[in-house]
C-alpha cells in the first residue's frame, strides 16, 4: 500500500502542477492562438457605428498568403486573417476563393489603413479573381456579413501596427 499512496500523491501533484501551469499560461497571455500556435494580433476597424475589435492571424510570408483560409471552417465573428506584404510597395491586389469552403468578406486596405474596397459575401471555392479596384498593401478577410454588420465602408480606418496613418 505505501507504494500505491506514493504513486497517487506523485500523480496528483503532477496533475495539479500541470493544471496550475496551464492556468498561469492562460492568465498571462491575452492573445488567443491561431491554428498554427502563433499568437493572434488585435486589429480594429473604425466605422460610423464605432470601433470594432478583431483577433487576426497574420499572413506575411508567401506560403501563408498562398494558403490563407483554404480548407478551414468558418471564422468566428471576432476573428480574421490579415495579409501583409512587408517591404513591398502597395499595388492592385486580387484574391480568389480556391479551396475556401466558407464565404468571406474581403477588405482591401491602403498603406495608411483606409479601406479601399470591400468584396462582401464572396463565393466559396471560386477561382474568379476578386480585384481590389485600387492600390492596397493589406487585405483583411472576415466571416461573410461582418463588414455589413459593423457598417464598414470604403474610407473607414483599420487600426493595426502594420498600417501607418
Amino acid at each position: 500500500m505505501p507504494g500505491w499512496t506514493r504513486r497517487v500523491t506523485t500523480a496528483g501533484l503532477l496533475a495539479l502542477t500541470l493544471g496550475m501551469s496551464g492556468l498561469t499560461a492562460c492568465a498571462g497571455s491575452a492573445a488567443p492562438q491561431g491554428p498554427n500556435g502563433e499568437p493572434m494580433q488585435r486589429l480594429s476597424i473604425v466605422t460610423a457605428t464605432g470601433e470594432h475589435d478583431f483577433w487576426v492571424e497574420i499572413a506575411d510570408e508567401e506560403p501563408e498568403r498562398q494558403r490563407g483560409l483554404m480548407f478551414r471552417p468558418p471564422l468566428e465573428p471576432d476573428r480574421g486573417m490579415l495579409f501583409t506584404w512587408p517591404g513591398e510597395a502597395a499595388r492592385e491586389q486580387s484574391f480568389w476563393m480556391r479551396n475556401t469552403p466558407s464565404s468571406l468578406d474581403i477588405l482591401y486596405i491602403d498603406p495608411s489603413g483606409r479601406i479601399v474596397s470591400i468584396a462582401p459575401h464572396t463565393t466559396p471555392e471560386s477561382e474568379a479573381p476578386i480585384p481590389s479596384n485600387g492600390v492596397a498593401n493589406g487585405v483583411l478577410e472576415l466571416r461573410a456579413g461582418r463588414a455589413d454588420e459593423i457598417g464598414a465602408k470604403p474610407g473607414d480606418q483599420v487600426r493595426h501596427p502594420y498600417f501607418k496613418p
